[in-house]
């Protein structure tokens, strides 16, 4: 998968397998079960999440989250899903929305201001603010995500060396 071309940050996949859920939920239990040092693995009925192991994770370090859905009696699709630690998730989204907070207030400071015929210039500056920030933040996740590139490959590998087993 070549994440630099993708303007999503979270970076998704879908692959059929010609073997049904139980066989290869079975693969990722049997691979938790042997191989802990290599890869964090939790399963909840058809989803799978797979962390670096601890000794490798840093803020940036990505996980993956698969669900697995029926297609036929032997066919399952997998649906894969790439992101970051969802804590530093959520600190991204709780900026988001404190951007986007301020950027409607201070929008309409700025037209009450202009309907009475007070300057707006500092409630237009503020906006703007706003805008470059919401640009920054983008660009720093992208950095964030560009960081995980190589993590994010490995545990591509473990996935497909999971189910090839």
């Amino acid at each position: 998968m070549d994440a630099n071309n993708e303007i999503r940050l979270r970076l998704r996949f879908y692959k059929d397998v010609t073997e049904n859920i139980d066989t290869i939920r079975q693969k990722f239990e049997n691979y938790k079960v042997n191989c802990t040092e290599d890869c964090h693995l939790k399963i909840k009925h058809n989803h799978i999440w797979m962390n670096m192991p601890d000794a490798k994770r840093e803020y940036w370090s990505p996980h993956l989250h698969l669900e697995l859905e029926p297609k036929d009696n032997n066919e399952t699709h997998i649906r894969g899903l790439f992101g970051p630690e969802p804590t530093l998730w959520t600190l991204f989204m709780f900026l988001h929305f404190m951007v986007a907070g301020i950027f409607v207030i201070f929008s309409a400071i700025a037209y009450s201001n202009y309907v009475l015929k007070q300057p707006t210039t500092m409630d237009l500056i503020v906006m703007l603010l706003m805008v470059i920030v919401w640009f920054l933040l983008y660009f720093i996740a992208k950095q964030i995500r560009f960081k995980g590139n190589d993590q994010m490959n490995e545990l591509e590998g473990k996935f497909l060396e999971i189910l090839e087993s």
